[in-house]
């Protein structure tokens, strides 16, 4: 019976990552080897309206092991198709921790709104208006 079963090893994060012992918080999500700046993982959260989950949004595994970064996260999600996926915003050297500035935190902030170039239905993360701090003309 074993001789007629095919079986696709599921990888649940691309082969380039692992999950590792973080500086941060617990585990985190790491490199085996250095990645550019753009390089696209795949789907990190998916769309479920339902009101069970966190600004309605599951985590994949790719998202599981992310750590938050509010000042200098390496990488950021991007809508596409009803998903929010993950690519790098800067260079990542090999065994370097990737991080996120978790905006999910905030489930009543709008942060979907600029079509990014390389899909018709992407779009990036912005900043969001009601919390940027205005500075009148003339001062710094």
């Amino acid at each position: 019976m074993g001789d007629n079963i095919k079986c696709n090893k599921y990888r649940p994060l691309p082969n380039e990552l692992y999950v590792g012992m973080s500086d941060i918080e617990g585990n985190g999500l790491f490199t085996t080897e250095f990645i550019e700046k753009g390089r696209k993982f795949g789907i990190s959260h998916i769309k479920n309206d339902s009101g069970d989950f966190h600004s309605n949004y599951i985590r994949t595994p790719l998202a599981a092991f992310v750590n938050h970064d509010p000042i200098n996260p390496n990488c950021t999600l991007y809508e596409c198709d009803g998903y929010l996926k993950m690519k790098t915003i800067t260079d990542i050297h090999t065994d370097d921790e990737l991080t996120l500035n978790y905006f999910l935190q905030d489930p009543c902030k709008d942060y979907i709104s600029e079509k990014c170039k390389d899909h018709p239905k992407e779009s990036l993360p912005i900043v969001d208006e009601s919390k940027v701090i205005k500075l009148q003309e003339g001062t710094n």
